[in-house]
């Protein structure tokens, strides 16, 4: 309910004639400024809304959703820029991103909770900010009383919530490559020893005769031994002859 009454709050702000009068504008800018606005420095940053790849509102209808991502997709498209076909295509590929997105339900839901986590952060901060003037005793005047200073607080608190939720994805993506990587060198490590052991096994298994072969030689080396020291233990001493005189 907050987040509704919130982003009632931003729309009679940010009212349905500035969008409007923002969409127009934008609409009209040519493949060669479309392409510099999708690759513009920190656009894989700015490219994490797919309601600021595709200029369109939030609260747009899916036909406008489609309307909207066919024009941008025809200026953006690498046939219609055969001068600078790479950069292009990359402009393509990120519209094409965040149309696919938005078609996705529940990716669409949650790109759209961003901007109202966003719109009711910047709500909850001008309200912050007039009690503080209010306990001052000063005007109660800030400047996002104004639409446009408005717009671009909840543009920037957006962007930076879409940031720290890739960062958050890139980090268990990272956790889990190293989970996976862990699994697979455990896996290889067990796959080697069970390896090992069978080679040992086998080994074992082949060289059983020759052993068992050596070690009756040994006992018959060792049993000839003892009988001939037996045999050297029980001969008699030889008899010294007396001599007469």
């Amino acid at each position: 309910m907050c987040r509704m009454n919130c982003f009632k709050t931003f729309t009679r702000r940010y009212d349905t004639s500035y969008v409007k009068q923002i969409e127009k504008r934008d609409s009209v800018l040519t493949s060669k400024q479309q392409i510099e606005r999708l690759l513009r420095p920190g656009a894989s940053y700015f490219n994490l809304n797919p309601f600021e790849v595709l200029q369109i509102d939030p609260e747009a209808t899916d036909d406008e959703l489609k309307k909207r991502f066919r024009a941008l997709s025809i200026l953006v498209h690498p046939d219609k820029n055969q001068d600078d076909q790479i950069r292009a295509q990359k402009s393509f590929e990120a519209v094409d991103k965040a149309y696919k997105l938005l078609l996705e339900p529940e990716q669409r839901k949650r790109a759209l909770d961003v901007v109202h986590a966003g719109q009711e952060y910047v709500e909850h901060n001008v309200k912050e900010k007039k009690k503080q003037l209010k306990k001052d005793g000063k005007p109660l005047d800030v400047e996002e009383d104004d639409p446009e200073m408005f717009k671009q607080a909840v543009y920037k608190q957006t962007m930076k919530l879409f940031a720290e939720l890739e960062i958050k994805r890139k980090e268990r993506e990272a956790k889990d490559m190293h989970e996976r990587k862990r699994a697979r060198e455990e896996e290889i490590e067990t796959a080697e020893k069970a390896k090992r052991d069978r080679e040992w096994q086998k080994n074992f298994e082949e060289t059983r005769d020759g052993r068992v072969d050596s070690w009756r030689s040994f006992q018959a080396k060792g049993k000839k031994s003892k009988e001939k020291k037996n045999r050297s233990f029980l001969k008699p001493p030889k008899v010294k002859m007396e001599q007469r005189e």
